[in-house]
């Protein structure tokens, strides 16, 4: 097969793209809102390393499946940095350091600090040149990211813990991914670019996993099947399905744009967790929600330039 070759797919800037850039960014919100309660859950009985490695192969193997049965050409040569970023980051650098957080710290604390990944996801979009958004943007992205950040502090009493410090680790980790990802996905395709990442992270993951103690291995007969059905959603939905929407959608409405809805997924991951982990959503919770939803529909009437 020949290499593809980075060209655009579609037309950029356009209001009908936003929107439905806008639109297919949200649905991948929603389906990586749930990705935080499902991790903390899996770790009571998964090792983090153990949960991060496994999550990237069985995602590696569906998308390895997906690009044989589309018979797509091998990426070009100019896509392959990018695609490397995109496996750090997304598959292994994210799951690997949120997976440790989740078992000192409640998924609800964790969601309302990934509220910081917009920020960030924008602010390295503009660092590498591939976006340019107004100051206007910029505040309203500042706003938002306040208003985030004032609720972690206040839901920790005021200061920060440790398992913070992993957070934004892993936050730093999915901005670089997400950013590089949305770029490529413009000339690549939403679909082949996190197929091709789960790929190229498949073998690392790999290693490692058989480099992993037997006395981790051998005690997976023990796990309840809560935690595997909580493997199996960050395996198939957070770490394969999810992106296939992300990606297109910052693919049409730009990076900096469309990664603005992610603010919103905070809140639903805190719904999720009252849900799926019994944590508690108080009117606090919906009060932060409501305005980073204004933030998110002002934010839109924001120029961004590419």
């Amino acid at each position: 097969m020949r290499p593809t070759t980075l060209t655009p797919t579609t037309p950029l800037g356009t209001t009908s793209d936003e929107a439905r850039g806008m639109l297919l960014g949200l649905v991948g919100v929603a389906i990586f809102s749930l990705t935080l309660p499902f991790t903390r859950l899996a770790v009571r009985e998964l090792d983090p390393l153990f949960l991060t490695l496994a999550r990237a192969l069985g995602a590696a193997v569906l998308a390895a499946g997906w690009l044989r049965m589309r018979r797509v050409a091998w990426p070009g040569r100019a896509a392959l940095r990018p695609l490397v970023i995109v496996g750090l980051g997304c598959v292994l650098g994210f799951p690997l350091l949120s997976s440790i957080a989740m078992r000192s710290v409640p998924a609800s604390h964790g969601a309302v600090l990934a509220g910081m990944l917009p920020l960030a996801t924008a602010l390295y979009a503009a660092l590498r040149g591939y976006e340019r958004p107004s100051n206007g943007f910029w505040l309203v992205a500042l706003l938002g990211s306040g208003l985030v950040v004032a609720f972690a502090l206040s839901q920790g009493g005021g200061a920060l813990q440790a398992a913070d410090v992993l957070m934004f680790g892993a936050i730093v980790s999915a901005a670089a991914g997400y950013a590089e990802g949305g770029r490529l996905a413009r000339t690549l395709g939403g679909q082949e670019t996190i197929c091709w990442a789960l790929v190229l992270a498949a073998v690392p993951a790999a290693v490692l996993l058989l480099l992993m103690e037997g006395e981790q291995i051998g005690r997976l007969g023990d796990v309840g099947a809560a935690s595997w059905l909580a493997f199996g959603y960050v395996t198939v939905f957070s770490m394969f399905i999810g992106f296939f929407f992300w990606y297109r959608g910052l693919a049409l409405g730009g990076v900096a744009r469309v990664g603005q809805v992610q603010l919103l997924q905070p809140f639903l991951s805190l719904a999720g967790a009252a849900i799926l982990l019994g944590e508690t959503l108080t009117l606090a919770n919906v009060g932060f929600a409501l305005a980073v939803i204004a933030t998110v529909a002002l934010g839109r009437r924001m120029q961004v330039r590419r």
